[in-house]
């Protein structure tokens, strides 16, 4: 009995309309990133498990894919580990290689293994896919692209501006009408935490506050005292959740919250200049709003953290990223001050289909089908469609002389914008007809001037 095809959970096959809208998107966003002086890379789609454990935390670690050992590396598998219970330490065993959860570890490596071969501060782009073994839902993949910007070398906070201008200006030249570009600093939440005497604890209270979209205040405080947050803790955290005003309101209010915390102090004083610097140039479509409940849950970030939102539109953040201020040292490169973005390409895709927003002349149609009459027509349109294609004008030759019905309904399927009719009588003129498919209207053209047709549009 034949295999049923599928594939699996939480990836999807692309038709080619859908992959020209993709390119439409990633072009839009490479555009952006090479005017404000990004280069290209590119890392291998799988990295050594331990290049990658352990940087993430405890949830990301799970999502993380990890790939079989084969041959005789199954043999070095911990079997004392399974006897215990132990199956993290078991999968790993049986795992050297993992496939890639972000593209931003990969880069540190990357960095460090080529450090004597690139010049500070490094600006990088990356467009390639990801995996996470993620529960797949509306929105969320298994397997999706990243559309990545960084800078290392640097701590200046001219990065973190152009960021945010980088997201207004590719988002707005999508024609995303309205969206908000979170902002938060992660030494703020470190002052939170100092404040609140659960300095040991940060990760497990920006972990929770980051839910609180999903869970609501509830949820959160819920999820901090089942994780061992002090009750007192949790008093002095709770009232965070319900500030209000303006940015610069929220940022006094903090700055009083945060007033014996040094370091929640200077979180405070980075935000209110990159909120500065950006009023001072502006945005085209973005609303920037600084958020203390956002955290994205990673451990390596330290200053700036972003999240990106489409409003009305029922999706999760669509960019995010933040500052890590040495996460090159865990590859042994110490004190590189890093900062970088994250496009979420297919969750754009999503929004733009949901929002209709995708131009109607993205689809790559082609411009001439030539109707095949036989070979001696035949060897006539081959001619032309190699003339044409020098110009770079899309030619097809229907393959073989088959009744008009077939051949128009080929035209009609690949969307192709002229139908070339190359007869008896045409080929004794020296003429040929052209058919315009989406007004319907046919002219009549000399065959060497068909390529002014394309040309002079």
């Amino acid at each position: 009995m034949a295999q049923k095809p599928s594939t699996p959970k939480g990836t999807r096959d692309f038709l080619p309309k859908e992959v020209a809208k993709r390119n439409y998107i990633f072009d839009a966003i490479k555009k952006v990133f090479k005017k404000y002086g990004f280069a290209p890379i590119e890392t291998p789609s799988f990295e050594l498990a331990s290049t990658l454990l352990g940087k993430y935390g405890e949830e990301g670690d799970r999502l993380i894919f990890k790939i079989l050992n084969s041959g005789e590396k199954v043999k070095k598998a911990d079997l004392e580990a399974l006897k215990n219970g132990n199956l993290a330490r078991f999968s790993n065993s049986l795992a050297e290689k993992a496939l890639r959860y972000d593209l931003t570890v990969p880069f540190a490596r990357f960095v460090v293994q080529h450090q004597n071969d690139i010049s500070f501060p490094f600006k990088r782009y990356q467009i390639q896919p990801v995996w996470r073994a993620d529960r797949p839902q509306h929105g969320r993949y298994q397997e999706f692209f990243q559309c990545d910007a960084d800078v290392v070398g640097s701590d200046s906070l001219l990065y973190e501006v152009d960021f945010v201008q980088i997201f207004d200006e590719a988002l707005s030249d999508l024609k995303i009408p309205d969206f908000t570009i979170k902002i938060n600093n992660r030494k703020i939440l470190s002052g939170i935490a100092e404040v609140s005497g659960e300095q040991d604890n940060l990760i497990t209270i920006t972990v929770a506050i980051d839910k609180l979209d999903k869970i609501g205040k509830d949820g959160v405080i819920k999820e901090l005292k089942n994780k061992g947050i002090s009750e007192m803790a949790v008093e002095k955290i709770s009232p965070l959740f319900s500030i209000e005003g303006d940015t610069e309101s929220r940022l006094d209010q903090m700055a009083e919250y945060l007033s014996s915390s040094e370091i929640g102090l200077q979180g405070v004083n980075e935000l209110r200049w990159v909120f500065d610097k950006v009023n001072m140039l502006g945005l085209r479509e973005a609303k920037l709003e600084f958020d203390v409940t956002l955290a994205r849950g990673l451990n390596y970030y330290t200053g700036a953290i972003f999240e990106v939102k489409a409003n009305g539109v029922k999706m999760g953040s669509i960019c995010g990223g933040g500052r890590y201020d040495d996460l090159t040292g865990i590859f042994g490169m110490k004190g590189v001050s890093g900062v970088g973005i994250s496009f979420g390409a297919d969750r754009i895709y999503d929004v733009l289909t949901e929002l209709e927003l995708f131009p109607e002349a993205i689809d790559e149609r082609i411009d001439i089908l030539f109707i095949n009459f036989g070979e001696e027509a035949e060897l006539k349109c081959m001619e032309l469609s190699h003339e044409l294609r020098g110009k770079g004008i899309a030619a097809e030759l229907y393959p073989s002389s088959v009744r008009m019905n077939k051949q128009m309904k080929y035209a009609n399927d690949r969307g192709v914008r002229y139908i070339g009719l190359l007869g008896e009588d045409e080929m004794r003129r020296g003429v040929i007809q052209l058919k315009n498919m989406d007004s319907g209207e046919q002219k009549e053209y000399p065959q060497n001037k068909l390529v002014t047709v394309f040309t002079e549009e």
